[in-house]
């Protein structure tokens, strides 16, 4: 059932769903390298999260709260460093097919105050562990900096005068 692009796989059917169920996930040593790879992360230690999913409609809601210990690539000196990272979320899933599904707009009205529509699934799978990894990307620094690296652009060249060949044209002293 796993996919090649896909670093960290957890199926869960919808009709697994019942009544809902708490989960504690964590991947093994070889799939937190697979997603530090897969994030351009110099090491994934630790990647932790406690999922509920419950029924929702015909379809399922998945809250998880998530802690991952990581290293960046410093984006200054090259350098690895720790650094530490939490979240949550929660999504609404539905069945592609399903009545409850939201119709299609024209066009798109964003409610910032509002809820996010559901996600339409294309099968009757619930991957938690590729809902987990997208909210562990979503919160990585896209440009990471080790604490105390600052920026120290380098020295201006020294611009040669025009003149300066001319100098050179000189007849020298001969006293």
């Amino acid at each position: 059932m796993k996919t090649p692009d896909v670093p960290w796989s957890v199926p869960v059917r919808l009709v697994e769903v019942g009544r809902g169920f708490d989960r504690t996930l964590a991947p093994d040593e070889a799939t937190l390298k697979r997603i530090a790879a897969g994030l351009d992360l110099a090491a994934l230690n630790s990647f932790i999260a406690k999922v509920k999913v419950s029924p929702w409609l015909d379809g399922a809601e998945v809250e998880g709260r998530w802690k991952a210990e990581l290293a960046y690539t410093c984006g200054l000196t090259l350098d690895p460093f720790d650094s530490a990272l939490e979240g949550e979320f929660r999504l609404r899933l539905l069945p592609a097919d399903s009545p409850n599904a939201p119709a299609e707009e024209p066009e798109a009205v964003i409610d910032l105050e509002g809820e996010d529509p559901p996600d339409l699934l294309e099968t009757d799978v619930i991957d938690l562990g590729v809902y987990l990894v997208e909210h562990l990307a979503l919160e990585l620094d896209p440009f990471p900096r080790k604490p105390g690296a600052a920026f120290e652009p380098p020295p201006e060249p020294e611009v040669p005068s025009p003149f300066a060949v001319l100098v050179q044209l000189r007849p020298k002293d001969k006293t």
